[in-house]
């Protein structure tokens, strides 16, 4: 039981001292009595420790007088006996105790009660009883009789001493070990003993409790498995570090409370010095502090456990990190290195190896980055090493493949330079030695021939020559071996090839000026002159330097004498004349290798030009367009610039990678043959319709520029780039661009007109214009407004200008009409494959593109009803379109003659490509009805006489869409003519005959109408003319010509009656209205009268009587409705109005 209290109150599960009573009471089963748990029971105070002590050391116990000591519970008594024995030391125990039983106050019956039930069931040894008896005469002389007559029922281990006062008591225990009720001086409050004793016991649990939780955290802490990646290492020491400070805390809160009951236990002495502490009080004393001591050790040893755990978790820590940043520097590092690799190129040019400089130049500079963390991270795997981290062997390997990584780029990258330094020293010779030739070249085209045949300007020309000839010293290859070996290590093939042409240019052009020099050496040596007489022509003739073949033929044919004295001179004239031959051979050579230099410059301005514009979009795209997506840069952008990078930059991206992955270097394949760059051209002309997006969008950038110009971030992006100009001079350069590209095709094609790519130069410059067409037409397209459709629905646009415009429309007012004739307006009209569009061009205002004309739509016209007239008379600037029949008629006057021609050549373009359509729709109906006519029986009714011939020509005009020659059947209904309406040949017609001339338009079709109306009506022959037979033409009409009557398919009526016919031939009557078909064999022409629905073959003389001088159908249209008639209607009036006779005619 001792050692159960020492367990309560002492050593706990952690402690470590040897040898203390604690280890022998971690393994006593009996939980021992707290003070909490009777704290009631010792509140009664029928018996308590007061911390006495007997002579020999022994506890003293005291039962102080408490009247209702017999009703107290055997459960409780044995309780409160148990707690009180188990308190003091095993030593002091070890004594016996004393028990002082205070009744002075009682009864005898109860002295002996008590006295027997204390000795029945007290726990531990006792030495001693002293009993306080009652101190009233009755009841002490009962006590003195009853203790003598039953001292037999009183017999203890111990002796039990009556005493009847407390002096007496003071015999036994002196009065410093006893409390004042007894007489001591003793200081001892019950509630304070209690109170202690609860705080004693509570601290010595939270100190055992305390103790295990830090061997378990321990246990944790040795048995967590280090982590492989940051994060989780990081929420490990994280986690770890909290249950630290957790316990930690707990630790202090523990010595805190250990403090505060040392401090209550030691209040006596703080209070007054004089007073000492009682066994009892000093024995708590020792048990907190000895908890304190343990809890200290505890803490310590814990605290450096942890710095154990934190120091490897830390380290695991600055592993993971250097694990982690090895593998991204590794990465960044592997990826250079791929890159370096790709650096193979050694340059086909001079300026191709600057650019490739350039490159490797902005490449190391991006990859020093990664070399420079790469290092860095070395140094600090040397620091780890150096600080003894645990897993240096882990960390060495990786320092080392860092360093070795990044020495190994360094030297890739010095080598790739080295290579380009070389290949851009070998490049700079041969541009030097080619510039040299060039310019030997040009030396020897700009010497004119005439004048060096003088002695004089030979000298000139030599010295000229020779002076030149002195700068080949540093400026020509002079060992093709030595450069060979010179620049081994980047001789490609292509580059070999290159080194040998260039030394071979330069060999034929030091050919060249050694000839020139020959030639002029020889014309510049002096002449001696033998005196002797010679005739004048001889004499001439030597002194001429490049005599013609007539002088020299004549001075052959001279007598024959002095021909001894003249053969001398006359052999030097002609070996002269022989050289000055050769010299203009070579000078035609020169002019051609002078072309070829001409050509090799605009090819290098080209190629230069083109590498400078992709840099400056590079420029701009890294510079501008990419830093609006840098964080660190969106504090400088203003609101209205946010997002609005594809308004501000527009497709610029995509042109840049045409031009820098594909374009520039198929250019650059074309260094050596220049004149056929133009084939680079054409097969990438689609990519180039890109340009046209750009500067659709060119307008919004321009405006958003105006709005945001003054933005801070364009000026810090612009003093990053260290631009003179700003962010729209560089917005400009892909317009500037594409314009550019035909300056530069055209100087190109001026050089190469005898070449081979001559006509690929011409298409490409034809396309590169087309597309600037395009262009140009797209930002006028995007201008109108106003059009409630899809002008995509309308097609291609073709042609857009502004014009003049005057109507004359059928059904507006007389006054409107006139009114209309005198005043024109101003007109932007849009050309498109299915309508054209009258527009009002708006004011131009604002800055830049803002200039831009805006346009209101007006009107628009359906091509498929549209017809024009060509030629107006008084104006050769105007001609007319007219819709619907010429119900609405626009007169058109252009700015110039050409303008007007182009237009009128485009809408002739459209309007026969629709009939072209509509013809080839019929023709498999004309096939079947050509089939079904009947021939002449015989030779003068016969169907079948020459009727291979007919039905072979029939089908020749069937298969060929332009066999038809313009004859073209009214959709007329086959009735007669209506009495009261006008002939078609009446006089007010036949007025307006000469104004306006006929335009003759392909295949002689004008068009036709799409409302059937009578034949007789007048407005039917709007609808119908042809050009190409002379009786229509407008201009035959003014020249009133007169001639035989030439018959033709067609319309026609009748003027005279049928009296002759055959029974067999066709019966017809005046008035009738026949179409003649076709012509057979002779003479006979199938007519089919319309009026009485009947067909059949007539004579020609018989028809031309009955016809007389009627004009066809389709003839009978004025001029000036002639040239305007040349509407086509829309698909459903080309098949239904001339379904039926226009296929009959096209057979």
């Amino acid at each position: 039981m001792r050692r159960r209290r020492e367990d309560a109150l002492g050593c706990c599960g952690l402690c470590t001292c040897p040898g203390t009573a604690g280890d022998e009471i971690m393994h006593q089963d009996i939980t021992p009595l707290c003070a909490a748990d009777i704290q009631d029971q010792l509140k009664k105070r029928f018996a308590y420790l007061s911390g006495g002590r007997g002579q020999d050391g022994s506890p003293v116990i005291t039962f102080p007088d408490y009247p209702a000591f017999s009703e107290v519970p055997d459960k409780e008594f044995q309780n409160v006996m148990t707690y009180l024995t188990s308190i003091p030391s095993l030593q002091d125990a070890g004594i016996g105790f004393i028990l002082v039983i205070d009744r002075r106050q009682d009864k005898w019956t109860s002295v002996k009660a008590s006295v027997l039930r204390i000795a029945a069931s007290f726990p531990a040894n006792l030495q001693l009883v002293l009993v306080l008896r009652p101190t009233g005469f009755f009841q002490r002389t009962l006590s003195d009789l009853a203790f003598k007559f039953n001292r037999d029922d009183f017999k203890m281990k111990v002796p039990v001493i009556m005493l009847s006062s407390v002096p007496e008591l003071h015999g036994y225990i002196d009065k410093s070990q006893l409390t004042e009720d007894l007489g001591g001086t003793l200081d001892y409050c019950h509630t304070r003993w209690l109170c202690h004793r609860t705080a004693i016991e509570s601290f010595a649990l939270m100190v055992k409790q305390t103790a295990q939780m830090l061997q378990s955290f321990g246990t944790e802490l040795a048995e967590t498995e280090l982590p492989n990646d940051v994060q989780s290492t990081s929420s490990v020491l994280c986690a770890h570090t909290e249950k630290k400070d957790k316990a930690k805390e707990d630790m202090r809160l523990a010595l805190d409370e250990g403090q505060s009951i040392l401090d209550s236990i030691r209040e006596p002495l703080a209070k007054s010095p004089e007073q000492s502490l009682n066994q009892d009080q000093l024995d708590n004393q020792t048990t907190v502090q000895r908890l304190l001591a343990q809890l200290n050790e505890t803490e310590a040893a814990f605290d450096e456990f942890w710095a154990k755990h934190q120091q490897k978790l830390e380290q695991c820590l600055q592993l993971r990190h250097f694990e982690q940043d090895f593998r991204e520097v590794k990465a960044a590092l592997d990826v250079s290195a791929q890159k370096i690799a790709t650096f193979t190129d050694v340059g086909n040019s001079l300026a191709h190896v600057e650019h490739l400089l350039k490159d490797l130049a902005s490449f190391e500079e991006k990859s020093s980055a990664a070399v420079e963390r790469a290092r860095a991270l070395s140094l600090d795997g040397e620091q780890l090493i150096d600080n003894k981290h645990y897993a240096v062997d882990s960390i060495r390997p990786k320092c080392h493949e860092l360093q070795h990584l990044c020495d190994q780029l360094a030297a890739e990258v010095a080598q790739r330079k080295g290579l380009l330094h070389k290949s851009l020293e070998l490049h700079g010779l041969l541009e030097a030695s080619m510039k040299w030739c060039d310019e030997g070249i040009y030396l020897l085209a700009s010497q004119p021939v005439d004048k060096c045949q003088s002695q004089d300007g030979a000298e000139a020309a030599l010295q000229e020559i020779e002076k030149f000839l002195e700068t080949g010293a540093e400026n020509k290859i002079q060992e093709l071996n030595k450069i060979y070996q010179d620049y081994e290590p980047i001789l490609t093939q292509d580059l070999m090839e290159h080194v040998q042409k260039v030394f071979q240019k330069q060999e034929s052009m030091e050919e060249m000026f050694h000839r020139r020099q020959a030639s002029l050496k020889k014309l510049a040596a002096k002449q001696t002159r033998p005196v002797q007489p010679v005739a004048p022509r001889p004499e001439a003739l030597t002194k001429s330097p490049c005599p013609s073949p007539g002088v020299r033929r004549g001075s052959e044919n001279n007598s024959s004498e002095g021909n001894a004295l003249r053969r001398g001179p006359y052999r030097r004239a002609k070996s002269e004349m022989s050289e000055s031959r050769q010299g203009r051979s070579s000078s035609t050579g020169d002019e051609e290798e002078s072309l070829a230099i001409l050509r090799r410059h605009v090819m290098n301005e080209l190629l230069d030009t083109e590498r400078v514009y992709v840099e400056e979009l590079l420029c701009v795209l890294e510079g501008y367009a990419a830093e609006m997506d840098n964080p660190l840069m969106t504090h400088l952008i203003s609101a209205g610039l946010q997002n609005k990078k594809d308004v501000l930059f527009g497709n610029m991206e995509e042109i840049y990678h045409f031009h820098n992955r594909i374009f520039l270097r198929e250019l650059e394949n074309y260094i050596d043959c220049p004149e056929l760059v133009g084939r680079c051209f054409l097969e990438r002309m689609e990519e180039f319709q890109i340009y046209e997006k750009y500067c659709q969008n060119k307008p919004r950038s321009e405006s958003l520029w105006r709005q945001c110009s003054d933005c801070p971030f364009f000026q810090e992006c612009q003093k990053k780039l260290d631009h003179k100009l700003s962010l729209d001079s560089y917005l400009l350069k892909p317009v500037q661009r594409i314009t550019k590209y035909q300056l530069l095709l055209k100087e190109m094609l001026k050089y190469s007109k005898s070449c081979e790519g001559a006509e690929d130069l011409q298409e490409a410059l034809s396309s590169i214009l087309g597309i600037l067409k395009a262009v140009n037409d797209s930002m006028h397209l995007i201008a109108i407004t106003g059009y409630d459709g899809n002008l995509s629905d309308l097609g291609k646009l073709l042609m857009q200008g502004s014009f003049s415009v005057w109507t004359d429309h059928k059904k507006g007012h007389a006054k409107v009409k006139d009114l209309a004739r005198f005043k024109p307006m101003q007109r932007h009209l849009f050309l498109h494959e299915k309508a054209v569009l009258f527009c009002k061009k708006r004011e131009e205002n604002g800055e830049g593109y803002e200039k831009a004309p805006s346009y209101s739509y007006k009107q628009s016209l359906n091509m498929t009803a549209v017809g024009i007239t060509e030629n107006v008379k008084g104006d050769v600037k105007k001609f007319e379109i007219w819709y619907n029949a010429r119900e609405e008629v626009y007169i058109i006057q252009a700015p110039t003659p050409e303008i007007k021609a182009a237009w009128v050549n485009e809408i002739r373009k459209v309007l026969t490509s629709q009939l072209q359509a509509c013809r080839e729709a019929s023709q498999h109906r004309a096939l079947e009805q050509s089939q079904s006519l009947p021939l002449p029986a015989s030779s003068n009714t016969s169907p079948t006489k020459g009727n291979a011939r007919n039905v072979k020509k029939l089908e020749e005009r069937k298969t060929d869409p332009l066999s038809l020659e313009g004859y073209v059947s009214s959709t007329a209904l086959p009735k007669p003519p209506e009495k009261g309406k006008a002939s078609p040949t009446s006089p007010d017609k036949k007025a307006k005959r000469h104004e306006v001339k006929s335009d003759p338009t392909p295949f002689g079709l004008r068009g036709w109408s799409k409302t059937s109306h009578p034949l007789e009506a007048p407005e039917d022959n709007d609808g119908w003319s042809s050009a190409e037979e002379p009786i229509n033409s407008s201009d035959a009409e003014e020249e009133g010509g007169v001639g035989p009557r030439k018959l033709a398919p067609g319309k026609y009526t009748v003027v005279a009656d049928d009296e002759k016919g055959s029974p067999s031939a066709l019966a017809v009557r005046s008035g009738d209205v026949v179409e003649v078909v076709e012509e057979g064999e002779e003479g006979l022409w199938y007519v089919r009268n319309l009026t009485s629905s009947k067909e059949g073959w007539v004579p020609a003389t018989s028809l031309s009587t009955l016809l007389g001088k009627s004009s066809s159908a389709q003839c009978l249209s004025s001029s000036e409705s002639s040239a305007g008639s040349a509407p086509l209607s829309n698909s459903s009036s080309c098949s239904e109005s001339c379904g039926a006779p226009l296929s009959d005619l096209q057979g």
